[in-house]
């Protein structure tokens, strides 16, 4: 049976997303707060928050569920032929507040963000205690696109991603895509699909698959030494 759970801010434990609403999609859970013990609980359990500044905290594990296999994102004839050109630098945890700050503006067409302040305080929290983690895009020494997520043992899951300059995104995915394969990831969660994720190669299964999954490679780890703040590509990107 569908339900609704209301969150105390002494217990971080999470009910079972099976629960979650049908209609609005894998809406669970209500309240609780956004230290790292519960962010890293929710994660660990296949749920994330997504609220704006009108609502209370909001906790989400929709069904079905978008993901990409390392090795499987699609990079389009334009893109590679872009990729062998570009001069752009790329690094890792180089300026996660950046990345973050830049993924919060709205988008065109929107009022509001859902990357609120709080949210950037919490991840950024995060990050300080090496959980949460970014890839940046730069060019000429300006920043002008990014990611960023959440790593769960051999998972890494996604959350926004933003661009000034028209391709950085998808840099920063393609080049999140080569760190995860040299580094033994297995899964990237993208949450929710959308147009732009569709067209990178975004697949959708179903809550209870990708729940199986993350049971599984939560408690695998990766080799060591993949969000190690450094360059990852610097003046060039070239197959």
């Amino acid at each position: 049976m569908h339900s609704l759970t209301f969150l105390t801010e002494s217990d971080h434990s999470f009910p079972d997303p099976s629960l979650a609403l049908a209609e609005p999609n894998g809406l669970l859970a209500i309240g609780g707060d956004l230290s790292p013990s519960r962010l890293l609980a929710a994660y660990q359990s296949g749920i994330f928050p997504w609220f704006d500044d009108q609502d209370p905290i909001l906790w989400w594990s929709p069904d079905p569920r978008a993901m990409v296999i390392p090795g499987q994102l699609h990079i389009s004839k334009s893109l590679k032929k872009f990729l062998k050109k570009s001069d752009w630098t790329i690094t890792i945890n180089n300026d996660f507040k950046s990345v973050i700050e830049h993924c919060a503006k709205p988008r065109l067409k929107q009022e509001a963000t859902w990357i609120t302040q709080d949210i950037q305080d919490a991840y950024c929290q995060l990050h300080n205690l090496g959980q949460a983690h970014s890839i940046e895009v730069w060019a000429q020494g300006q920043l002008i696109g990014g990611l960023y997520g959440i790593a769960v043992g051999r998972v890494f899951c996604g959350e926004s991603m933003f661009h000034i300059v028209t391709n950085a995104s998808k840099v920063a995915m393609v080049y999140l895509q080569e760190l995860l394969l040299e580094f033994d990831y297995a899964l990237i969660d993208t949450q929710m699909m959308n147009p732009h994720l569709e067209s990178l190669g975004a697949k959708i299964i179903s809550r209870n698959d990708f729940l199986t999954l993350l049971a599984e490679f939560k408690q695998q780890q990766p080799k060591q030494g993949c969000w190690q703040a450094r360059v990852f590509r610097e003046g060039g990107i070239h197959e």
